[in-house]
């Protein structure tokens, strides 16, 4: 097996990290477009139905399912050979950490807050769309 602290500084970090910002800044200027529509009662009417229960767990677990499915998306297209089924679980690090961040913001979190259900659905999400990178698991 070898060392799995050595193993952790190996992965692909600046990778990693460019694909949560962008990440990151995806969600903000979502977060602001959704604001900028509250002001229209359409669309209030419309986020109120989707973000108030029962629907609003489901909402909640499908956002973090997306961002999951987006995060791996953009890692593909960011350094795809540098996938590995450790590296998905470096994304999962760095996803929560930078959402915990923007939580201490002045922005704060709005779509995804680092919470049980959130979490479950963003591991659901990167490891459901990065089946194909699971035949490293062996490697680690």
């Amino acid at each position: 097996m070898g060392d799995p602290i050595e193993q952790f500084k190996r992965l692909p970090w600046r990778s990693l990290a460019q694909a949560t910002i962008l990440i990151v800044l995806f969600v903000t200027l979502l977060e602001f477009s959704i604001a900028f529509g509250l002001q229209f009662p359409q669309v209030n009417a419309a986020l109120q139905l989707l973000f108030n229960p029962p629907l609003g767990l489901l909402t909640e677990c499908a956002i973090a399912f997306g961002l999951g499915v987006l995060s791996v998306m953009i890692l593909e297209h960011i350094d795809r050979a540098s996938i590995r089924a450790g590296s998905l679980w470096g994304l999962v690090l760095c996803m929560v950490v930078a959402f915990l961040i923007k939580g201490w913001s002045p922005l704060g979190n709005g779509l995804f807050n680092v919470e049980q259900l959130q979490i479950g659905g963003l591991l659901v999400g990167i490891f459901w769309y990065g089946r194909p990178y699971w035949r490293s698991f062996k490697q680690w």
